[in-house]
């Protein structure tokens, strides 16, 4: 089905950070066979930096926002919490007004979720596109077009998704993010500080804790890459500073905690020389940004959620099944995979021709 050309198409992800993150190769796709469209996005209120700098009005597309034309904003999680609030009530009916006010033709749900597919079917346009299968099975009843994905890997089934909004057959791109020239500064300054030294990442966080490395062998990973001439910074997340704090006092000073604000990660992810970490955001946006990364997973199937076309490295332990239960204990199979094994992969993943930065 072909769409005339000044169509405007209403994206719907949420969130998380490494879902967002996924979307962006199928979103940035259809911007650069469709650079006249004009595109709007849903999200969380927490990850608007992922498609835009700065917190002054929308403006124009830019390298500030270099994707998008509107952002509309759904605090999804915050209206679970207060379902009944007149406070709740008055943010959808102005989302809902915002978004039919723009005039949408379509709009497209990367999500799959009941709740995601109730803001898409918000929009009041005729078009709500969605996959067969979602994530949620009762999502499907929203949608006004099913598409059947064949991709294994999420990325794929988005570049599928968005292929059926005007017919395109489209490939997935790399996506583009903004730059904020406040955080590339506080970037400039940070890795000046280093001496020189390759900087790698640590991003020890994870959903929930069968996701997680443990934080001792994160700490002997640390000193083993300072070893090898690394400066070591370990990301700390919102609500991940004490999990920061234990690997960076067990390093015994081979590594920093880092703490940044969205915008500042996405400035140093742009520089690393590596990134290792789970399954977890800053993994993924390192990979998005084209960095070398080291992958240790567990429960999740890095077939569908793991680096995709990037420089990488994935561990899994040949016992670890799919398992999305949040048990708080690291899965056993992750547990069979040592730092040694981690300084390996990343031996040879860097000797394979990836430059310091």
């Amino acid at each position: 089905m072909q769409t005339q050309a000044k169509f405007r198409l209403l994206v719907v992800r949420l969130g998380a950070m490494g879902d967002i993150l996924h979307a962006l190769p199928a979103v940035t796709a259809l911007r650069l066979a469709h650079p006249d469209w004009e595109i709007g996005w849903v999200v969380e209120p927490r990850w608007r930096a992922l498609l835009k700098a700065g917190t002054e009005g929308l403006g124009t597309r830019d390298s500030a926002q270099p994707l998008i034309d509107r952002l509309h904003f759904a605090a999804a999680k915050e209206w679970k919490r207060r379902p009944l609030s007149a406070e709740t009530a008055r943010e959808i009916k102005a989302l809902r007004g915002e978004m039919r006010g723009s005039g949408y033709d379509a709009v497209i749900d990367f999500q799959g979720a009941v709740r995601s597919a109730a803001i898409a079917r918000m929009a009041g346009c005729g078009r709500v596109i969605g996959e067969s299968h979602p994530r949620e099975w009762a999502a499907r009843w929203l949608f006004s077009e099913r598409v059947a994905t064949r991709g294994k890997h999420v990325i794929e089934q988005d570049v599928e998704l968005a292929s059926a909004v005007a017919g395109d057959a489209l490939s997935a791109a790399r996506p583009l993010l903004p730059v904020d020239p406040a955080a590339e500064a506080w970037c400039d300054g940070l890795l000046r500080g280093g001496g020189g030294w390759p900087a790698a990442l640590i991003a020890p966080g994870a959903g929930w804790g069968a996701k997680r490395w443990p934080p001792g062998r994160y700490a002997a990973l640390a000193k083993g890459l300072a070893e090898r001439g690394f400066r070591v910074l370990v990301n700390a997340g919102p609500g991940e500073e004490a999990l920061a704090g234990e690997i960076v006092g067990g390093s015994g000073g081979a590594a920093e905690e880092l703490r940044a604000s969205l915008e500042q990660l996405i400035a140093l992810a742009r520089r690393i020389a590596l990134c290792v970490g789970g399954d977890t955001g800053p993994l993924h946006l390192a990979c998005a940004l084209g960095r070398p990364v080291v992958g240790i997973y567990g429960p999740t199937d890095p077939g569908r959620n793991g680096p995709f076309r990037s420089h990488a490295r994935v561990l899994r332990s040949p016992a670890s099944r799919r398992d999305h239960s949040r048990r708080a204990a690291p899965e056993a199979g992750l547990l069979t995979i040592a730092p040694e094994d981690v300084l390996r992969a990343a031996g040879e993943l860097l000797t394979e021709g990836a430059e310091y930065e």
